[in-house]
């Protein structure tokens, strides 16, 4: 029997253990020495083993199904250079649509110069929290620049974009609060609500008058009341309508916070994101957060606003105050990705144009594209988990790499595959995906 073969099977025959298919002597195979277990007998074993955990039995099915099937795993491939447009898998060049490289700005020459010129002046990491130890300019740099973009008072920088949600949401409101968020708004914000301990309360997905039908029937039942939706939906290609929720908030004096994880340097004429998007001022959005990651070639997230929103994070929110801080290059990358994007707007000007050809060639050959806008982010929705899997490998065995989005990430039917466009991809990049996935 082959080694995959023999993996599948064992993997099979755990599965059958937990799911309680088998008993006796298949349990006790795995128990623990009776020195440990007979000190507390009330515990159940499973409460101290890893590979008993819910989470990972779980995990089990579909990778036991998946080996059964002979679809080989789709995450964690391994890049062997820098992943834009193209990118090296295994040896083999690919057409890369599985990237928030939006604007070709990771591996551009002149963000990589500034990543080496930081490490050399102050090594590779801050060593540190800035509030104990200090800080290094261009930390402070990459802060003051994003507060000017966003026409605010001033900006903090976190260590990831995920955290700055968490720790952002978690610190600000409490257990007499609310949060109301889109329906399809990212996990961060959900845990952040899960750290403050606030009620919790969703609205349909871009429904500006339910969420005002909602806020009417129940703000006053909390002190503060924070509404919380995304830049562009990084699952489907969406925007809210901003100037809408502006105009929602002030009637029931909530907050209002934007993530622009997605939708910094891919809306608007010159990358400025929502805001120059809708001609909106800076100062009508309470709390602007986004990440460093995508167009800003770097790692991390930023919550840019007033001044006391802001001085309050930096000497407060647990996420700052004990977590180290951003390293020199990362902070010194992101800043010059920032500079470059407004010296090149034409960057961005392709971006547009590649994205609307995209969501054009793929609906031309009957692909559902779900609510795209064509905005950088678009779905080709298939409707089964495991025919999203079985078209990711098919595309990658003709050398296109794109991810499948399966559940529980989305609900079953509507599993897909996700497109990122990069405006360094090019008529012909497109037009091959597009053909094969038709295919």
């Amino acid at each position: 029997m082959s080694k995959s073969h023999l993996e599948a099977s064992a993997k099979s025959q755990l599965i059958q253990r937990f799911l309680g298919r088998k008993a006796g002597n298949a349990l006790v195979s795995g128990a623990m020495p009776a020195s440990r277990a007979d000190r507390h007998p009330q515990v159940p074993d499973a409460m101290c083993r890893f590979d008993r955990h819910p989470g990972y039995v779980k995990l089990l099915v579909p990778q036991a199904a998946a080996n059964r099937l002979g679809v080989a795993n789709p995450f964690f491939k391994s890049h062997e250079g820098v992943a834009g447009a193209t990118t090296v898998i295994d040896g083999r060049s690919c057409i890369n649509f599985s990237t928030y490289n939006y604007l070709g700005l990771s591996g551009h020459i002149s963000v990589n110069k500034a990543a080496k010129a930081a490490t050399d002046r102050y090594g590779t990491s801050a060593s540190a929290s800035r509030l104990v130890a200090g800080e290094r300019p261009v930390q402070r740099e990459l802060e003051v620049a994003l507060a000017e973009f966003y026409e605010v008072d001033d900006c903090v920088v976190f260590v990831s974009g995920h955290a700055t949600n968490v720790s952002t949401i978690g610190y600000l409101f409490g257990p007499k609060d609310l949060v109301i968020h889109d329906s399809l708004i990212h996990n961060s914000t959900l845990e952040g609500i899960r750290l403050a301990g606030s009620s919790r309360r969703s609205f349909p997905h871009n429904d500006v008058a339910a969420l005002d039908a909602i806020l009417a029937e129940i703000r006053g039942q909390f002190e503060r009341v924070l509404i919380v939706v995304e830049g562009l939906y990084s699952m489907d290609g969406d925007i809210p309508d901003l100037p809408g929720l502006i105009a929602i908030k002030q009637r029931h004096k909530a907050f209002l916070m934007v993530d622009e994880a997605h939708s910094l340097g891919v809306l608007g004429a010159t990358g400025g994101g929502i805001r120059q998007h809708f001609g909106v001022a800076g100062t009508q959005v309470d709390i602007w957060m986004g990440t460093l990651s995508k167009a800003l070639a770097g790692c991390g997230g930023y919550i840019a606003g007033e001044r006391a929103l802001i001085e309050n994070l930096k000497y407060a929110a647990p996420g700052f105050v004990y977590s180290v801080g951003i390293s020199p290059p990362l902070a010194a990358a992101s800043l010059e990705a920032l500079r470059v994007m407004q010296r090149e707007p034409e960057r961005v000007e392709r971006l547009q144009c590649r994205s609307q050809q995209f969501l054009e060639l793929a609906r031309s050959h009957g692909l559902d594209t779900g609510l795209s806008q064509g905005h950088a982010v678009i779905p080709a929705i298939v409707g089964s988990s495991l025919k999203a899997v079985k078209l990711s490998q098919k595309l990658f065995e003709r050398g296109i790499n794109v991810q499948p989005i399966i559940y529980p990430a989305v609900e079953e039917r509507a599993a897909r595959l996700r497109f990122f466009i990069s405006c360094m991809h090019t008529e012909a990049h497109m037009q091959t995906a597009v053909e094969a996935l038709a295919a």
